[in-house]
């Protein structure tokens, strides 16, 4: 007969608590480097809940956006804005997603009416309210 045997790994860890975020601090090692990302947590957050909403449309989990914004105990409008995320071009979601986006680029400014051509969007993210920055 035999007996079963059991193996406990303990990996050491921090979970430190700040703002609006939860951040897992793990001992630094010579063999490993640490990767910075300047993603914005709010808009990749807000990406996030965009595609989400517009597959349960999609799937047909809600008739309605007004439907869903009462399911989901949020207001129809901020729904709205939120489901106009899908519309953007891929190019200006990947870059939200890796980090590489302007500083221009905003949730608040995403919020906005943006043109349905993806270039045309392109060339709208583009213009700094200075004007003095290139493409993004």
């Amino acid at each position: 007969m035999t007996t079963a045997t059991s193996i406990t790994v303990r990996v050491p860890l921090a979970i430190r608590h700040r703002p609006g975020r939860k951040t897992v601090v793990t001992p630094m090692t010579d063999t490993v480097a640490r990767v910075p990302t300047r993603a914005d947590p709010a808009l990749v957050k807000a990406l996030a809940r965009a595609f989400r909403y517009q597959r349960m449309l999609d799937q047909g989990r809600y008739a309605s956006v007004t439907e869903m914004a009462a399911a989901e105990k949020i207001d129809r409008g901020y729904l709205g804005r939120l489901l106009q995320l899908t519309l953007l071009a891929p190019s200006v979601v990947e870059m939200i997603t890796s980090g590489r986006q302007r500083d221009n680029i905003t949730l608040p400014r995403l919020a906005e009416p943006l043109p349905t051509l993806w270039a045309e969007q392109l060339d709208v993210l583009a213009a700094s309210p200075s004007g003095d920055r290139g493409p993004p």
